[in-house]
């Protein structure tokens, strides 16, 4: 049988769309045999493995608009921007307000990666559920980890940023390890073509401290570009399924609308995986 393959890019609070694409699977019982997890999109899949169809909706349409969650008054008490141990932490562990169903989530068979990037080398660190514990979702926050907008997360010694400096598109390694085909959501139009501009000004802020960090995250621009040029090839060659909504509803990393977050939702529980063949036979 096919093994088949999800990547989920993310993209922060844009993520929403694929929540959405995620719990339409949910509903219609697709099930993959292999997942990668990118900043957000390691959020999703761990509440799509642990069969909690509509959490992460509310993660970001409900939560993501009180002030724990995000806001300038986290730095002034020397946290970040984004606050990953509200998310993950306080909101998410044991007993708390949405608790992860840690049990299901590790008891699901689907091979599972959850992508970060190691600040000190800019290289690309593939997690495993191996790797996180009850209460203890350090993973998820480092796959999450926002240059800027948050301080790294540490691991093991080790501070990591978001995911998508590493390995923005992870299509290669899907298929190295044994994917005959892979179903790419994004949080962009097919045909978005990234701008580097603000990825370089931030890449400013964090070179002194972090530079092979920084020079991953100067070039995220480019190695997205070349990562979706890579899918419609495979896509044509029938090899990769790309879901992506055909706008993003005004929605950008980090948007407090949810009027707009709700649509976005909406996109993604009405993609075209209902008209188009299913991941095993795509």
């Amino acid at each position: 049988m096919e093994k088949i393959g999800v990547i989920d890019v993310g993209g922060g609070l844009r993520g929403i769309y694929a929540a959405g694409v995620f719990d339409w699977c949910m509903d219609n019982g697709v099930q993959f045999d292999y997942g990668i997890g990118i900043s957000a999109g390691s959020a999703n899949l761990a509440s799509y493995l642990s069969s909690q169809r509509g959490r992460n909706y509310l993660f970001y349409e409900e939560y993501s608009m009180r002030k724990e969650y995000m806001g300038a008054g986290n730095m002034l008490h020397g946290g970040s921007f984004l606050n990953l141990q509200y998310i993950y932490g306080t909101l998410s562990n044991r007993e708390c307000e949405n608790p992860l169903d840690f049990e299901r989530m590790t008891a699901n068979p689907m091979e599972w990666y959850m992508i970060a990037t190691d600040a000190t080398t800019g290289k690309p660190k593939y997690f495993t559920r191996g790797d996180m514990h009850q209460d203890d979702y350090r993973v998820l926050m480092a796959s999450c980890c926002i240059p800027v907008a948050c301080k790294p997360i540490e691991i093991g010694g080790v501070p990591y940023y978001d995911g998508a400096l590493g390995d923005t598109i992870p299509l290669q390694k899907a298929f190295a390890d044994g994917c005959d085909k892979v179903v790419l959501i994004l949080t962009k139009p097919v045909g978005t073509i990234r701008a580097d501009g603000t990825d370089r000004k931030l890449a400013r802020v964090i070179h002194r401290k972090y530079p092979h960090a920084a020079e991953q995250l100067a070039l995220r621009a480019q190695h997205y570009n070349e990562g979706i040029a890579l899918a419609q090839k495979l896509a044509a060659e029938g090899k990769v399924l790309i879901i992506a909504p055909d706008d993003t509803c005004g929605v950008k990393t980090l948007t407090r609308d949810q009027k707009a977050l709700k649509k976005l939702y909406s996109k993604g529980m009405n993609c075209l995986l209902y008209t188009s063949p299913s991941p095993r036979d795509a």
